[in-house]
């Protein structure tokens, strides 16, 4: 084999692996994180673990400046706990839920979480 049909043969393997391999399905859990009135919290602190699972693998992001954060999680049904917490300010979390099967990254879940400050 000539070596452009070579690299050509291993370019369409990749592809096929890439559209059909098992590990190429996955959802997005994204968000924001505010404060009271509603201003975006920058540089908070977002962990997204699997609910009921103590061991699982536990993800952490840090929010951008304007609050927003995002993981990639794997396309099958699953309920994860998603938490925010930010020095003086109690943390929040809520539950995202995913449902899994349709095209990789199609499935997308929005997390909202309001912190509220801490008491003196």
């Amino acid at each position: 084999m000539s070596g452009s049909r070579a690299a050509g043969a291993v370019f369409l393997c990749a592809c096929a692996l890439a559209l059909g391999g098992k590990n190429s399905s996955y959802a997005i859990v994204e968000g924001t994180v505010f404060r009271d009135p509603g201003f975006a919290v920058p540089e908070a602190k977002v962990t997204l673990q699997a609910r009921g699972e103590a061991k699982s693998k536990k993800q952490e992001a840090t929010t951008n400046y304007r609050g927003e954060f995002e993981f990639r999680v794997p396309a099958v049904q699953a309920v994860y706990v998603v938490r925010a917490a930010a020095k003086g300010y109690r943390p929040d979390e809520k539950e995202a839920s995913i449902t899994g099967g349709g095209v990789p990254g199609s499935e997308r879940v929005d997390v909202n979480l309001v912190l509220s400050p801490e008491s003196k």
